[in-house]
């Protein structure tokens, strides 16, 4: 899945990052505001898709002035499945939810980082997660091998695109605190919770702890 335009997966012409853009908004946009938010394809280009689009009623055009304006139209029975293409990462991120809330051995705290959390990725992106278990959960348990290695699994299964599992325990992510571990901060600026405590929250409560 090309994790900057996921509606791409689907529809793999400039006609996905317009409808993705359209189906992010119910505020009318000009051609030329459209192709900014796109940032793919000539502005000219655009302005062909949102015609053709326009032609099949699943865009509204409306003369403003001496402008056209767009709107998806969302009573049109394409429109759902537009809106849910569109919204293919979030989807990534309810089925991490859910898998992970789910497991007999709990982790601490799971998120999304880089690329995919950003939303500026590509077709061979990564789909990289910050795993965090209690320090009492013993990494070679095979329960915990088990659903760790499912997750991997299902994320590939779930996008093409290869899981890339960054596990601590909760005594490792305090050293990587107190080292200053440049990666902290990227996990502080991007990370997407899909389990446990945000991870802002995880690090103030585990500020000033101390493990043996």
């Amino acid at each position: 899945m090309d994790l900057s335009h996921p509606i791409s997966t689907a529809i793999p012409s400039l006609d996905g990052p317009v409808l993705a853009v359209l189906a992010g908004t119910t505020q009318p946009l000009t051609g030329r505001r459209v192709h900014s938010l796109v940032g793919a394809g000539s502005e000219t280009g655009v302005r062909k898709v949102l015609h053709r689009l326009a032609d099949t009623g699943l865009v509204v055009a409306v003369e403003v002035g001496a402008s056209t304006v767009y709107t998806l139209n969302r009573d049109h029975i394409a429109a759902a499945a537009v809106q849910e293409l569109a919204s293919l990462r979030e989807l990534l991120f309810e089925r991490l939810r859910v898998s992970i809330g789910s497991w007999a051995v709990a982790a601490v705290h799971a998120s999304v980082f880089g690329s995919a959390a950003r939303g500026d990725g590509s077709l061979s992106s990564d789909i990289d997660i910050l795993l965090v278990s209690a320090d009492e959960t013993d990494p070679e348990d095979p329960v915990w091998v088990d659903q760790v290695s499912a997750l991997a699994d299902g994320v590939y299964r779930w996008t093409g695109n290869h899981a890339q599992i960054y596990g601590l325990s909760v005594a490792q992510l305090q050293d990587h605190f107190a080292a200053g571990e440049p990666i902290v901060e990227q996990w502080a600026r991007d990370a997407v919770r899909v389990h446990g405590p945000e991870f802002r929250q995880l690090r103030h409560q585990l500020a000033g702890r101390s493990h043996g």
